[in-house]
C-alpha cells in the first residue's frame, strides 16, 4: 500500500499509547480510511482495535457506520470513550472548535474533561488513543504536553498516478493514448492538491475536450493556481513565451535545456539531481524576467513569482511566518519554479539595521531553505544590483550558477530585431520593402545590428515600437528609415550607465559564466575593433565556458 511508512509510523504511536493525536488535514476521508487501515491490521498495530468516529452533528458512529444515540455533546463523547468497554481508536473530527477559534475562547470545562481521561488512555486495561482531525492546527496551552502532532502529507505522486487511472478506467469514452511518462508528468503537474481537488482537476481536463493528453497540463496549473492564489503572497505567471523568442544567451538557455525534466523517475538512473537554481545578474533590459517567463513553458512547470514586498508585514514575527508560508506553497506544489525578481531589493539589506533584526530573520530562513530543500523547486532569481546581494546568497550550494548577461552581441542584437520585427509585422503588408524573397532582409538585420551598438534588448523592441508609430501616424509602411531615424535619437543606457555596466562586468569576470555563447563572443570582439566604445565593447564579463 502506499501508506506503508507512513502507517508503520502512526501504529509506532498507537502501540506506544500515546493518548491524543492530532492529525491537521484537508482530507478527512483519506485519513479515515489510513486510520481504519492501521487500526485493523495485526502487523502494524498488534492489538486490533475498533474505529469509532465522532462529529458535532451525528455524534458516534462504529466501523459499521451505526450511530451511538445521544453522543453530539462534547463532553458525554468524552464520557463515551472512557466507558467504552473493548480497545479502540476514537476519531472526533473539527473537536478544535472547543480549543478556542478567532474570537471564540477555548471551552476550559471541556479541556479538562479530556485531561481527566489520560490515564485510562495511557495506562488502562484497554487499549484506546484519541485523534484529532481538523483543517485546522489548534491545541491549547493545557494540552501542549499531551497531545502529538501527526503530519499527514499530501498525496504523493504514486498516489495521484493511481487516481488517474481510476479515472480512464472508469471514464472508458475519454480518448487517452497517454504512455507512462506522460501520466508521470500529469501526476506531477498536479502535486500539491488534495486527492478531491487532483480529481476534480483531471474530470476538468478530461471534459474539455474528451481526452487527455500532455496538453492539458495548463488546466491543471490552473486549478494549481487556486492553492497558490490563497496566500495572498505568491502570484501564478502565465506565459506562452518559448526560449526562441529570446534572442542569443546560448549559453544560458542551453543550460536550461540540458536540465529540463531532472525531476522525472526516468533521471534517476542517471542519478543527477534536480537543479536547485541559477542566480541570473546583469545590465537591465537584456532579458533575465523574460528568461524565467520562458522556463514555465519549455519546463511546463507552475512559474510562482515571489514578491518581497508582500514578505514584509508591520506586525511582530509576521513577516517570518510569511516567508515560511510562501516556500511551504512553494514546495507543495513542486515540481515548480521560484522566480524571484530584482532579489537585491528584498535581500540585499540582510543586515537587520533600523527593522529589528527582521530582514535578518527573513533573509535566514531562505538561504536555510535554499540550502536544505529536497523537494525540487527550481529558484530562479533576477538582480541588476549585484553588489547589494550579500556573500553568503552567492557561495556554491545556493545556486547551481551564477549567469551574467551583458549588452547584446552583434549576432545577438541581429536576433533580437528579427524577433520583434516578425512579432509585429508577421500576417501584415506594412512593410514589405524591409522583405526579400519573402524573408526579413539579413542584409538591413545586420545593419540595423551595426548601428545599435551598446543597446540593450529592451531598446531594440522599442526602437521597432517606436518606428512603428512613426508608420502610423504617416498612414504608410513600415521603412527602413523609420528604423534607422529612431535609432539615431535614442540615447542607450549603455551610455547613461557606463560606468555602473564596467563595474558589473569587473564583478562578473571572475565570478560569474557569460550567458552568452562563446562563438558570438568571439565574432562581437572581432567586429567591435574599429567601434568607438571599444572599451565597453571588448571589456565583457562572465567567464565563457563549454557545456
Amino acid at each position: 500500500m502506499a501508506y506503508n511508512k507512513l502507517m508503520c509510523g502512526l501504529g509506532g504511536l498507537l502501540k506506544a499509547r500515546f493518548p491524543y493525536l492530532y492529525i491537521p488535514t484537508w482530507e478527512e476521508e483519506r485519513a479515515v480510511a489510513m486510520i481504519r487501515a492501521v487500526a485493523g491490521d495485526a502487523e502494524i498495530i498488534k492489538t486490533v482495535r475498533k474505529v469509532f468516529t465522532w462529529t458535532q452533528t451525528e455524534g458516534f458512529t462504529d466501523n459499521n457506520g451505526a450511530q451511538i444515540k445521544s453522543t453530539n455533546d462534547p463532553v458525554t463523547a468524552i464520557n463515551f470513550i472512557k466507558s467504552v468497554n473493548e480497545n479502540a481508536v476514537f476519531i472526533l473530527k473539527d473537536f478544535h472548535v472547543y480549543f478556542g477559534v478567532g474570537h471564540r475562547p477555548a471551552e476550559y470545562g471541556i479541556i479538562r474533561k479530556l485531561r481527566d481521561i489520560i490515564p485510562v488512555l495511557n495506562s488502562g486495561t484497554l487499549k484506546k488513543n484519541v485523534i484529532f482531525i481538523s483543517p485546522t492546527l489548534i491545541i491549547p496551552d493545557d494540552m501542549q504536553k499531551d497531545i502529538s502532532v501527526f503530519e499527514f502529507p499530501l498525496p504523493t505522486v504514486e498516489d495521484l498516478k493511481n487516481k488517474l487511472n481510476e479515472m480512464l478506467t472508469a471514464n472508458t469514452a475519454v480518448v487517452n493514448d497517454l504512455a507512462e511518462e506522460d501520466k508521470e508528468k500529469l501526476s506531477k503537474a498536479v502535486l500539491g492538491l488534495t486527492l478531491q481537488e487532483a480529481e476534480n482537476a483531471f474530470a476538468r481536463a478530461m471534459v474539455e475536450d474528451g481526452r487527455i493528453s500532455l496538453g492539458d497540463i495548463s488546466i491543471l496549473f490552473e486549478e494549481k493556481n487556486q492553492v497558490i492564489r490563497k496566500t495572498g503572497i505568491l502570484e501564478f505567471v502565465r506565459s506562452d513565451l518559448k526560449l526562441d523568442d529570446i534572442g542569443g544567451l546560448e549559453n544560458l538557455k542551453r543550460w536550461l535545456q540540458l536540465r529540463n525534466n531532472t525531476w522525472l523517475d526516468s533521471a534517476k538512473k542517471y542519478n543527477v539531481p534536480a537543479p536547485k537554481g541559477v542566480l541570473i545578474t546583469g545590465v537591465p533590459g537584456c532579458g533575465k524576467s523574460l528568461t524565467a517567463k520562458a522556463m514555465s513553458a519549455i519546463w511546463q512547470l507552475p512559474l510562482l513569482n515571489l514578491d518581497m514586498g508582500k514578505i514584509f508585514s508591520g506586525i511582530v514575527g509576521s513577516s517570518e511566518e510569511n516567508m515560511r508560508r510562501a516556500l511551504q506553497t512553494a514546495e507543495a506544489v513542486a515540481p515548480s519554479i521560484l522566480w524571484v525578481d530584482e532579489i537585491e531589493k528584498g535581500l540585499g539589506g540582510s543586515n537587520g539595521a533600523g527593522d529589528s533584526g527582521t530582514g535578518a530573520r527573513v533573509f535566514g530562513t531562505f538561504l536555510t531553505w535554499m540550502q536544505d530543500k529536497t523537494a525540487p523547486v527550481f529558484v530562479i532569481a533576477t538582480a541588476n544590483n549585484i553588489h547589494g546581494l550579500p556573500p553568503e546568497l552567492l557561495r556554491k550550494g545556493r545556486f547551481d550558477e551564477i549567469f551574467f548577461v551583458d549588452l547584446p552581441t552583434r549576432p545577438e542584437r541581429r536576433d533580437i530585431f528579427e524577433l520583434h520585427l516578425k512579432k509585429r509585422i508577421n500576417g501584415t503588408d506594412i512593410a514589405q520593402s524591409l522583405f526579400v524573397g519573402g524573408t526579413l532582409s539579413n542584409v538591413l538585420l545586420y545593419e540595423l545590428a551595426d548601428m545599435t551598438e551598446g543597446f540593450v534588448g529592451a531598446e531594440i523592441e522599442q526602437v521597432v515600437i517606436s518606428a512603428l508609430y512613426e508608420a502610423f501616424f504617416n498612414e504608410r509602411d513600415l521603412l527602413e528609415t523609420d528604423l534607422k531615424g529612431v535609432i539615431s535619437n535614442m540615447v542607450p543606457l549603455s551610455v547613461t550607465q557606463k560606468e555602473q555596466i564596467m563595474a558589473l562586468r569587473d564583478w562578473a569576470n571572475v565570478r560569474a559564466v557569460a550567458a552568452t555563447a562563446k562563438e558570438d563572443l568571439v565574432d562581437y570582439i572581432a567586429s567591435s575593433d574599429n567601434s568607438d566604445n571599444s572599451d565597453i565593447n571588448q571589456s565583457r564579463g562572465g567567464r565563457t565556458i563549454d557545456f
